[in-house]
């Protein structure tokens, strides 16, 4: 409304960082500062925090858009579909279920023993805890479990009557009417295929987003997102600081951590248009930050990719890696914001083209 019908600019901005204050218990609190007009010609000043608890960097700059970065003024929607030709990345799975479903591994073993015949219907579950600090859950899914081989199981009977009254006990009206389908996550979005997790929330003292593969028959939670088969340049172009930047700027906050959006994030994401070298290229850098990974079995992702305690051949995969993506994009960057003022631009062209042929 401001921009496009009052005509404002913005002439100068402070990026997000943290206000101390002298309130008690020192809430967390993250802002920014705007000053726009409808003035024009007036001295633009970007004020940026490398240190979001730190003092400023001011910069003289020709322009400061809506996500306060030098670079042209774009409004990020969210999408459907993907703008670029790329496979879809979908939410994990919502079992709306009281906990009854899920299981810490040693609780599993004890269930199993009481009830055997439920072994076979147990599978793995990983959200975004579960993938970042590597523990697992399990998930008792009955999706396919046949009804006379419920009625021998009666254990299993008492965690789906107990999901049954849960859900006839919840205050919405369509999780009341998942009562009658008890042995069912109420949003189902299991495979049968690999799939590679995307936390939705990430620690803003990570530079990469921790992401990684998981086989059949692991289920994705509703704290992830997923995509189904996967290959080595999409985990690479998804672990490139390209994408992080423009995660980090179009994606939303939980205070000042990431939250990833497969329709904000992911489908506006303009992925490079690669030679055949170029991609195989980034698919071998990615196996390398694999490989690194693999080294460290008892790291966890959260300790790999702390800012202070990633090992240097990591850290080192991944400039490889970031390198090999820029490289596909037809150019090598020195910052984020020159990331970033090239995406908006690869987006507006991209969008314009989708409109054309819509």
């Amino acid at each position: 409304y401001l921009m496009h019908q009052k005509d404002i600019e913005v002439y100068f901005a402070h990026q997000t960082f943290r206000w101390n204050n002298e309130a008690k218990g020192k809430a967390a609190v993250y802002c920014v500062i705007i000053g726009f007009s409808t003035m024009r010609g007036l001295t633009k000043t970007l004020f940026s925090y490398p240190n979001i608890k730190g003092d400023p960097i001011s910069k003289q700059v020709n322009m400061i858009n809506q996500y306060l970065l030098e670079a042209p003024s774009v409004f990020i929607e969210k999408r459907r579909n993907p703008i670029s030709d790329v496979p879809p990345m979908i939410k994990g799975s919502q079992p709306t279920d009281g906990g009854n479903f899920l299981f810490q591994e040693e609780e599993m073993r004890e269930f199993i023993v009481k009830e055997p015949l439920s072994e076979k219907y147990f599978r793995p579950w990983i959200g975004s805890q579960e993938l970042v600090n590597s523990y697992q859950r399990y998930c008792l899914y009955l999706a396919n479990c046949p009804p006379q081989e419920l009625r021998k199981m009666p254990y299993v009977r008492e965690k789906i009557e107990a999901v049954r009254e849960m859900r006839l006990k919840s205050k919405k009206e369509a999780t009341q009417k998942w009562a009658d389908f008890p042995t069912r996550l109420t949003e189902d979005r299991t495979t049968n295929e690999d799939i590679l997790i995307v936390p939705r929330v990430t620690s803003e003292n990570r530079r990469f987003v921790p992401i990684g593969y998981f086989e059949y028959p692991t289920i994705c939670s509703d704290s992830a997102f997923q995509l189904v088969n996967a290959d080595n340049y999409l985990f690479g172009i998804l672990n490139s600081s390209m994408h992080m930047a423009w995660m980090r700027t179009v994606g939303g906050r939980l205070k000042g951590d990431y939250r990833y959006s497969n329709t904000l994030v992911y489908n506006n994401f303009v992925f490079p248009e690669p030679t055949e070298k170029q991609k195989n290229d980034i698919k071998k850098q990615a196996q390398k930050v694999l490989d690194i990974r693999n080294k460290y079995l008892n790291s966890t992702l959260a300790d790999l990719y702390d800012l202070l305690a990633t090992p240097p051949d990591l850290l080192k995969a991944h400039r490889d890696l970031d390198k090999a993506v820029e490289k596909a994009y037809g150019r090598l960057f020195k910052t984020d914001e020159e990331r970033l003022a090239f995406l908006f631009e690869k987006y507006q062209e991209k969008n314009r083209e989708k409109i054309k042929q819509d």
